[in-house]
């Protein structure tokens, strides 16, 4: 069974939306876990709320209460790396908490007790989403975003690649603080969840990957709305890639 994960209610909406009847809602630790089958494979869907914290326990509950054998964890980041732009894609290779920094116990962003500073996604796993995301982008996202609303956001020819990212309980909006990270940390871009999905599933030996949509840009893209990207392109973005990935899971 997979696991799937969003910080945000519409990352997730469109997915459970395709849940087969008999699909079931599991109420823990206040939230809502959708139990059934998309496109023919058991999943449990769950909005996990934002931050490193609510993303540990959705995480944990996922591989203790529902015995899930995956996680995919789809959502939105912010650019880090200059060559991204809004509407691209990034498949998680390496995770780091950029906020951890337990000096002088142990050097700047390791894990204390786990001797890492980083978690690398499940190979197999990393290599289906960068897949179905590139094929994604290349054959499906024309057909269900309208070129008028890519054009809104200021998409023009979106690339889906495999890159480090960050993860902390810090929003970014400041370019100064982008480029300080970029100067620490090999990223290519920042969000609030995924390398703490990535310790969990580390520790509980759990394949996982993590697809992030970048909604805004280090290259100071014109600003956004943010609810209404998240709407209109993200959601279709994780809807159309997670069908990808599990139409073709054995």
């Amino acid at each position: 069974m997979i696991g799937i994960i969003g910080a945000i209610t519409e990352e997730i909406s469109a997915i459970v939306a395709e849940m087969a009847d008999g699909s079931a809602v599991s109420v823990k630790g206040m939230r809502s876990y959708h139990v059934g089958a998309v496109w023919g494979v058991p999943v449990v869907a769950v909005y996990a709320r934002i931050g490193k914290v609510a993303a540990a326990s959705t995480a944990t509950h996922l591989i203790s209460d529902f015995k899930v054998d995956q996680i995919i964890f789809t959502g939105v980041a912010g650019g880090v790396d200059q060559s991204l732009n809004v509407g691209d894609i990034v498949v998680a290779g390496d995770l780091y908490q950029h906020d951890m920094d337990a000096r002088p116990l142990f050097d700047r962003h390791e894990i204390p007790l786990l001797g890492k500073t980083s978690f690398s996604t499940s190979h197999n796993l990393r290599g289906k989403c960068l897949a179905a995301s590139q094929q994604f982008l290349s054959d499906d996202l024309k057909t269900v975003v309208s070129q008028d609303t890519l054009a809104r956001f200021n998409i023009v020819n979106p690339k889906a690649v495999e890159a480090a990212i960050a993860s902390g309980d810090k929003f970014f909006n400041d370019h100064t603080e982008t480029e300080e990270l970029a100067r620490r940390l090999p990223v290519a871009c920042v969000e609030m969840e995924g390398a703490a999905v990535a310790q969990v599933c580390h520790e509980y030996e759990i394949d996982y990957a993590v697809i992030r949509t970048i909604s805004d840009s280090a290259n100071l893209s014109a600003h956004i709305d943010f609810a209404a990207f998240i709407h209109e392109i993200a959601a279709i973005y994780s809807h159309g890639i997670l069908k990808r990935v599990l139409e073709r899971r054995p």
